[in-house]
């Protein structure tokens, strides 16, 4: 791919992203993924399996489960338990009103239960916005859903239970200070609603897909380029987190990102069109370059964007 993106490479492992399908129960404007409920991919047992065989093989300590809702899989539960019955720790990218989902009664108690860290989407802590960007009625139940999880002892001091909120911008611009706007959002939800969350992760949206359609729709999808270009700091490249994470698709395929995948840009492994996990098993992937993009930008751009929120 021809781009001005600057080449990295690998370091060490340290994350296994894996997508478990693209259906989800919502479908927001700036989802990359394009999920939605009417989405029939979803990831199968036997593909489950090899990355159960992938984590017991690797040195890595980390699950990052998501989707779509990654908790529609049939085979959510069994993923979880198994990765954490190794000790590994595990993450789940929650929109929260999966949690109120008929066939989902218990899945907040059986997060806890297992100690899994809960990522959740809440993009402001305005009602107004909220549905906006992710559809009518979602702030409400997603304000029912962080009460229930901190109810469960989520965010609770002394608790070991940790929950996140991601915010995406409304619209074709940078995120605030990620700081600054956690103070925020602690100070608001806290006071309006009784809510406590650990981290707030800032995420910029990325130029792919539905959002890309959007700005394409409005005409600015070449000023947001514009923008991530200018704004591309090379401190950042240091700390994104394709270098120390790979992401793994419904089907069992690896890229260097969630990105990627949906990109259709594979794992680079010379002689391959493409890889799947089960043939990385026993494989090093320090010093492998990166597949990288014009969209690579949103993750170099200001303060930097990653799962994690800001990196710097």
């Amino acid at each position: 791919m021809i781009t001005q993106f600057p080449a990295i490479k690998r370091t060490q492992l340290e994350t296994l992203q894996v997508n478990l399908g693209y259906r989800c129960n919502q479908q927001c404007v700036h989802c990359h993924v394009n999920a939605g409920p009417t989405r029939k991919e979803m990831m199968g047992l036997s593909t489950l399996r090899q990355v159960i065989d992938y984590l017991h093989s690797s040195s890595v300590k980390k699950l990052d489960l998501t989707g779509g809702a990654p908790e529609l899989n049939p085979h959510f539960k069994d993923i979880v338990h198994g990765a954490c019955k190794m000790g590994i720790h595990v993450i789940d990218r929650c929109n929260l009103t999966i949690l109120e989902e008929l066939e989902q009664e218990g899945l907040a108690e059986f997060l806890a239960d297992h100690r899994v860290e809960i990522t959740a989407s809440l993009p402001c802590y305005q009602k107004e916005n909220v549905d906006r960007q992710r559809g009518n009625g979602v702030f409400e139940v997603s304000v029912r859903a962080l009460r229930k999880l901190n109810q469960l002892g989520y965010s609770r001091e002394g608790s070991k239970l940790v929950l996140n909120l991601v915010y995406n911008p409304m619209g074709p611009f940078l995120p605030p200070y990620q700081r600054g706007l956690e103070e925020d959002y602690r100070k608001q939800l806290e006071e309006r609603y009784g809510i406590v969350f650990n981290h707030l992760f800032t995420i910029t949206n990325m130029p792919i897909h539905r959002f890309r359609k959007v700005l394409i729709s409005n005409g600015e999808l070449f000023h947001y380029m514009k923008q991530l270009r200018l704004a591309h700091q090379d401190a950042n490249l240091q700390s994104v987190m394709c270098r120390t994470l790979i992401s793994v698709d419904w089907q069992g395929y690896v890229y260097d990102c969630d990105f990627n995948q949906m990109l259709g840009l594979p794992l680079y492994m010379e002689g391959k069109s493409r890889v799947n996990l089960s043939e990385l098993i026993g494989k090093e992937l320090e010093e492998r370059p990166i597949m990288v993009g014009e969209h690579c930008f949103a993750c170099t751009a200001g303060q930097g964007s990653s799962c994690s929120g800001a990196i710097s």
